[in-house]
């Protein structure tokens, strides 16, 4: 493996800071533990093939609700639009939630798969990009 040992990373703190942002991910061994340090842009390209796919229903009024069943999170407005928006701001809020209970919700059974999802959330540039990133599906009932 082409881990660094921590204690060199700490001698070359800014060295190594300097290569994961211009050049490439650091991985770092520290006794067992192991770890990989990358930038924002990079954590980007890892998470943008998790597909953010929501089951659309539309309801009697010819309003539309959303459901992300991955996260278990639903939206609903007047248009698709509305309702990608709020299901987006939703994404933004339960990532921020689980970040600040991390500890909890990375170890829960119903909850630990989530991390590729609360990623893509946490590094979004705007809620835009999110909402512009669901896809819509028809839901069954």
């Amino acid at each position: 493996m082409f881990a660094m040992c921590s204690s060199d990373v700490r001698k070359d703190w800014s060295g190594v800071l300097d290569c994961v942002i211009r050049e490439r991910p650091v991985f770092i061994k520290r006794t067992r533990d192991r770890m990989v340090l990358c930038s924002t842009e990079m954590m980007e390209q890892i998470v943008d093939n998790i597909p953010i796919v929501a089951d659309r229903f539309t309801e009697d009024d010819n309003s539309v609700s959303l459901s992300l069943t991955a996260l278990d999170l639903v939206s609903h407005g007047d248009t698709l639009q509305a309702a990608k928006a709020e299901l987006a701001n939703n994404m933004i809020e339960y990532a921020e939630e689980y970040y600040r209970e991390f500890e909890l919700y990375s170890r829960a059974p119903n909850r630990k798969n989530h991390l590729p999802y609360v990623i893509k959330a946490l590094i979004a540039k705007s809620p835009k990009e999110l909402e512009d990133a669901i896809i819509c599906q028809d839901g069954k009932i």
